[in-house]
């Protein structure tokens, strides 16, 4: 591993630790729920009458995963699993009236976060700091569609 890839390494594990991502049952912003049902529901709360494959396509989560935290979900009662009127065969997720008010909450608690964060980051840098992040997803993204790294993974795991 080059330096470079090391500190950017560094950098993002400080990243993810700095915001709490590693606590499984405590949002960054501090809402006692995995971060996992906090996306469900801010994606829910942003276009409700989803299917689970959709939300899964949005989430970027296995299917199989969705699906269990969708039962999971729906055994708290914030969501519930409508058919749909345009096509009987689907199942649409929706809040539940309860769901919605955690989901308002969320939204709440990550506005205020980040405008804590962006109010930390002197107002000369903040545009660079947006810049740099656009510029780490995106090379995340074109990392994730390279299985050689995955492939790296694997034979490792088979050692």
């Amino acid at each position: 591993m080059s330096e470079t890839s090391r500190d950017l390494q560094d950098h993002l594990v400080a990243l993810i630790r700095g915001f709490g991502l590693h606590n499984p049952d405590v949002t960054p912003c501090g809402v006692p729920m995995s971060v996992s049902e906090a996306h469900t529901l801010m994606e829910l709360a942003d276009r409700e009458d989803r299917t689970q494959r959709e939300l899964a396509v949005a989430l970027q989560l296995e299917k199989s995963t969705v699906s269990r935290l969708v039962s999971n979900l729906e055994g708290k009662g914030w969501l519930v699993r409508r058919s749909s009127p345009s096509d009987g065969r689907s199942v649409l997720l929706c809040l539940t009236n309860k769901g919605q008010r955690l989901a308002a909450k969320l939204a709440a608690a990550r506005a205020a976060k980040f405008a804590q964060v962006a109010t930390a980051i002197p107002e000369d840098e903040l545009k660079a700091v947006l810049r740099a992040l656009e510029v780490v997803v995106r090379a995340m993204s074109s990392a994730k569609s390279d299985n050689s790294a995955i492939q790296k993974n694997e034979e490792y795991e088979n050692r």
